[in-house]
């Protein structure tokens, strides 16, 4: 079978075929990156459309990166998909998913473990920068926890997916990111891959 095998040129094509067929025109250079990945990441150039990336967010992470600061993760999946030989002071992949201390507020509280997760890392939370591929309850409950009085995190990236809550959890953190930077997926789509994908444009950049 003739296809392409090169993986230099695989990505150079998906690159040129991604910035050929999505309109990035509202995003400034390093916005336009990170979408690209995103757009890469699950193949759908109109998500661009649902993209909403706070004032700053780019900075924020990146600054928060530099400064050794935590990754935080609402699920395995998306810690696993974080390229930490690019994290720039080899900075903490966590996911606070398995710990007993999810597991007990989640049998306590009537809720996920993936919101128990951040509930059992919350001493991490402030600085950090926060991964959600997977759990609208994980998004939710970090919102009630900021209202609570937790310490802000250095940037929420909310891509939960998914027909139960997604959508509303996003809705919340584009309406109230509690003066937190953020970038999120408008809608029901989302995933692990997507948010693993906005770490690492974050981390690296385009093409790097």
């Amino acid at each position: 079978m003739d296809y392409l095998r090169n993986p230099a040129a695989i990505y150079a094509q998906s690159f040129a075929t991604i910035r050929a067929e999505a309109d990035l025109s509202r995003f400034d250079e390093g916005e336009a990156a990170l979408a690209i990945r995103l757009i890469h990441a699950c193949g759908m150039v109109d998500i661009v459309e649902d993209l909403v990336i706070s004032s700053g967010a780019m900075a924020a992470g990146r600054a928060a990166l530099e400064a050794a600061k935590p990754i935080i993760a609402d699920v395995n999946m998306v810690s696993h998909g974080i390229i930490r030989r690019n994290l720039p002071a080899d900075n903490p992949v966590l996911c606070g998913l398995d710990e007993e201390a999810a597991r007990t507020f989640a049998k306590s509280h009537a809720n996920t473990r993936s919101a128990g997760g951040m509930e059992a890392l919350a001493e991490k939370i402030p600085g950090s920068i926060v991964a959600i591929g997977n759990a609208p309850t994980a998004l939710f409950h970090l919102l009630e926890m900021l209202d609570e009085g937790l310490g802000k995190p250095a940037i929420i990236l909310g891509f939960p997916v998914g027909f139960v809550g997604a959508l509303e959890s996003k809705c919340e953190l584009v309406a109230n990111p509690r003066g937190v930077p953020f970038i999120a997926l408008k809608g029901r789509r989302g995933g692990s891959a997507l948010a693993a994908a906005a770490v690492n444009a974050i981390v690296a950049g385009l093409g790097t």
